[in-house]
């Protein structure tokens, strides 16, 4: 069994165990937000058209096609910051965490899409999933690059870094010296 540890220990596994635990209450919320039946006296076609949803959306004033649109960029926007905190990796390349996030973040629309085809009362919309995949770029744009830089420093500062407590003893004592070590004795015939 391949067992990796982190130099920066128990900091890392409660930060992504926070992540982890953040993503799963938020992708259950979007579940239940998204795939629960709806009671609704009729129902508009599916909109397979790209753009099209949000022309429609312009068109209804610019009071609504904010809250419309908004809604669309918001719904998986923490995704973006989730995702990589779930990772829990500070040492990464910005442009493979974005394409990453971004990525998943589409599976993860376009899965709840799909989903949608047989909720009553819900439909399949291209643009829902265009929106909500700029809004997990978005969002892990304007946090997750400044948030690991910050993390990074802090780390070589010496905050939070508990790389070093192999080196000292807990009490502050002074290190002892190396271990002593046995010379191989032969097995007796």
């Amino acid at each position: 069994m391949d067992v990796r540890h982190s130099s920066d220990g128990p900091a890392v596994i409660r930060f992504r165990a926070a992540g982890v635990i953040l993503l799963l209450a938020h992708l259950l919320f979007v579940g239940w937000l998204t795939l629960r039946p709806l009671d609704v006296p009729w129902m508009t076609a599916a909109n397979l058209q790209p753009f099209a949803g949000i022309r429609a959306d312009l068109a209804l004033g610019p009071a609504e096609a904010v809250r419309r649109i908004g809604e669309g960029l918001l719904l998986l926007a923490p995704l973006g910051i989730l995702l990589p905190m779930a990772g829990g990796r500070l040492r990464v390349s910005p442009w493979a965490s974005l394409a990453r996030t971004v990525a998943a973040g589409a599976l993860i629309s376009m899965a709840i899409e799909l989903a949608q085809t047989g909720v009553p009362g819900q439909v399949v919309d291209v643009d829902s999933l265009l929106l909500n995949t700029v809004g997990v770029a978005l969002a892990h744009l304007l946090v997750v690059p400044l948030s690991r830089s910050r993390l990074r420093r802090g780390n070589r500062a010496g905050a939070g870094d508990l790389s070093r407590i192999g080196t000292r003893s807990f009490r502050g004592e002074a290190p002892q010296g190396t271990t002593p070590t046995i010379t191989r004795v032969g097995i007796a015939p």
